[in-house]
């Protein structure tokens, strides 16, 4: 059996002992049903892992002792910020987990023209929470000790202010630039702006081409957004990063 890998948000140690948090404990208690004894891995988000041991394991509660740390790096080459449009439901949670599996280091969801999606206040807020946990739980299964952050979103013109530095990429059906003739990057960072569904509005695009983002297309095939970004990312990493 796998030796699960779970996320914790508490300072980590060796020696120390753990209590996990209602996140962890419902995976690993209510939905592995491990018991005391059973070994697994603690990552603490910031690029370290633990390998630890369940020490009680009751129904509200368990904690793990930590038992040697390891160093394990698994991070591409390439520091990505994706800029994605938001999308419905679904659509949203495999685009940012696909994301993370593919290397991203940071994900800024964007209100755009065509977002049929409308965020404000504690509806917001609540979603903003589920998304970084599918983040979690795709570092969780993909093996990344770094945790991507997930900003707060904004409009695609405050990203676009925000674009100083790196090679900035827009994803754009009409364009007739094929990706895989982008400049190398400079620093190895890049700046990917992809649309929700519909895409970006024409003048979402010339607004982004002003801001200095090359449009480029994923070839003849019009692509959901969340295909978009997965066919955008793995490209990317063929080019230069690590696959």
């Amino acid at each position: 059996m796998r030796v699960p890998r779970i996320y914790s948000s508490l300072p980590l140690s060796i020696g120390s002992s753990v209590v996990l948090d209602e996140r962890a404990l419902q995976h690993v208690v209510r939905v592995l049903r491990l018991r005391a004894g059973a070994e697994l891995w603690l990552f603490d988000g910031r690029g370290t892992e633990y390998r630890a041991v369940l020490e009680t394991v009751e129904k509200r509660s368990a904690e793990a002792r930590i038992l040697e740390r390891m160093e394990r790096n698994v991070e591409s080459p390439l520091d990505i910020i994706l800029g994605q449009g938001i999308s419905r439901g679904e659509r949203m949670d495999y685009a940012l987990q696909k994301a993370v599996e593919l290397g991203v280091s940071g994900i800024v969801p964007l209100f755009t023209e065509r977002s049929a999606v409308h965020l404000s206040g504690e509806r917001l807020e609540k979603r903003l929470r589920h998304w970084r946990g599918v983040v979690i739980s795709a570092c969780e299964q993909c093996g990344r000790n770094y945790t991507p952050g997930v900003d707060t979103p904004r409009s695609l013109a405050a990203f676009l202010g925000d674009c100083h530095a790196g090679l900035a990429v827009l994803l754009d059906p009409r364009s007739h630039r094929p990706l895989k003739t982008l400049p190398s990057p400079l620093g190895k960072r890049l700046i990917l702006l992809i649309g929700p569904e519909g895409g970006l509005s024409e003048v979402e695009v010339k607004e982004a081409q002003q801001a200095g983002f090359i449009d480029v297309s994923l070839g003849p095939r019009v692509l959901r957004t969340e295909t978009a970004t997965v066919a955008a990312l793995t490209a990317l990493q063929l080019l230069w990063g690590d696959l």
